[in-house]
């Protein structure tokens, strides 16, 4: 389809890529967000190899790489720092011809904003509800504006004001039952190697470190809590301390490094499989769609992947925007539900909902062969739009 008017709700990974997808296919877009000043949720991301084959397609290629960390291998250590597993990531990157990047979500934010003209972000608009007829679809806001265009996209995160019309009613988000601490540090190898992934698991709990660009490591820890604690930024350092007593050097070297005040503390949540991702000439896209545990690494890699492929339905296919959207809806509603589950049981797995499943998990990263893991990797990846 030509000459598309596209009116997309949020400015986060997801709604930024799909911005810039659509005005490389000719379409008039414009971007609204609640937010007054965009601010990543987190300090870093993994973007494996399907998310930035999406992003390479789009020319951002080099840009990204650029921004990107160096992880040419991967490593579980134990919370008494026995090296349970070691996986050279070459014959992945061979096999599925990109390698992945760990990257600030401050830069890749940025990276996309630019791409797409930060001018046609608008921001301090807080989406409420959404309506259409059978000839457009209308963003409505707080404020009273309302926006008109071909087609809404609903990339507003994990509590979507456009899903509820999508669905027809609300949905809450599940506690993932842990809670995440994640942060950037300048890159030191008494922490971890420049170029290793390391993470170190035991007693249902998990810290690691990964590189990203301007020679930092991206780290994160979590831990099961129960919902509804709050620890102020200035208490956080001491909160993990206690948390992670008795953890290898390097870990307790990176509660020490770690700047509190930066250090984001996030109750995981997730959304059980939607019913369906698309009504009319309205879809959701990213969070809003399927949010999901950060366990597999795949979330913002979703979100990339649902902008190439709606994008593509409405470029290569005329008869309707509708009828787009469904060819969408068929396409990544099966694979998202499946990763969403897949890292709901991995979360099980790594924070000790069945404790006895936990301990074997730590038994067989000892034994599980490191073609068994590139298996599993390039099986996700290879699964994405872009082969």
């Amino acid at each position: 389809m030509y000459n598309l008017k596209v009116v997309i709700i949020g400015a986060g990974i997801g709604g930024l890529t799909t911005g810039i997808a659509m005005q490389q296919a000719g379409y008039q877009v414009e971007i609204y967000d609640r937010a007054t000043e965009l601010r990543p949720a987190g300090a870093g991301i993994s973007l494996w190899s399907n998310g930035v084959k999406v992003l390479n397609r789009l020319g951002l290629g080099e840009k990204l790489a650029a921004i990107g960390g160096e992880m040419n291998a991967m490593e579980y250590r134990s919370h008494t720092d026995e090296r349970l597993s070691y996986v050279d990531l070459k014959p992945l990157f061979e096999r599925v011809g990109q390698r992945p990047y760990p990257v600030s979500r401050t830069d890749l934010q940025t990276m996309l904003l630019e791409a797409f003209g930060p001018e046609k972000v608008h921001l301090g608009m807080c989406c409420v509800a959404a309506e259409q007829d059978q000839h457009s679809a209308t963003a409505i806001f707080e404020n009273g504006d309302r926006k008109t265009a071909d087609l809404v996209v609903g990339a507003d995160g994990i509590h979507s004001a456009v899903r509820a019309h999508v669905l027809n009613h609300r949905v809450e988000r599940r506690y993932a039952n842990y809670v995440n601490w994640n942060g950037l540090v300048k890159a030191d190898p008494a922490l971890c190697r420049n170029d290793l992934w390391v993470i170190y698991v035991g007693d249902n709990k998990r810290a690691s470190m990964m590189p990203v660009g301007g020679d930092r490591f991206y780290y994160f820890f979590g831990a099961p809590m129960e919902a509804g604690t709050q620890v102020a930024p200035s208490h956080r350092q001491g909160e993990l301390e206690k948390i992670f007593q008795g953890w290898p050097e390097p870990v307790q070297q990176l509660i020490q490094t770690l700047d509190p005040e930066d250090t984001n503390r996030l109750e995981i949540g997730d959304l059980d499989p939607l019913e369906r991702l698309v009504r009319g000439r309205i879809a959701l896209l990213g969070d809003s769609a399927h949010a999901t545990t950060p366990t597999l690494g795949q979330g913002g890699c979703q979100a990339i992947e649902d902008a190439e492929v709606l994008t593509r339905y409405l470029v290569t296919t005329n008869l309707s925007v509708e009828d787009a959207l469904k060819r969408y809806e068929a396409i990544r509603k099966e694979r998202t539900s499946k990763l969403v589950l897949k890292a709901r049981k991995r979360t099980s797995t790594i924070y000790g909902y069945h404790p006895e499943v936990t301990q074997q998990w730590y038994e067989d990263l000892k034994q599980e062969s490191p073609e068994a893991v590139i298996n599993a990797l390039a099986k996700v990846i290879l699964a994405g739009p872009m082969g």
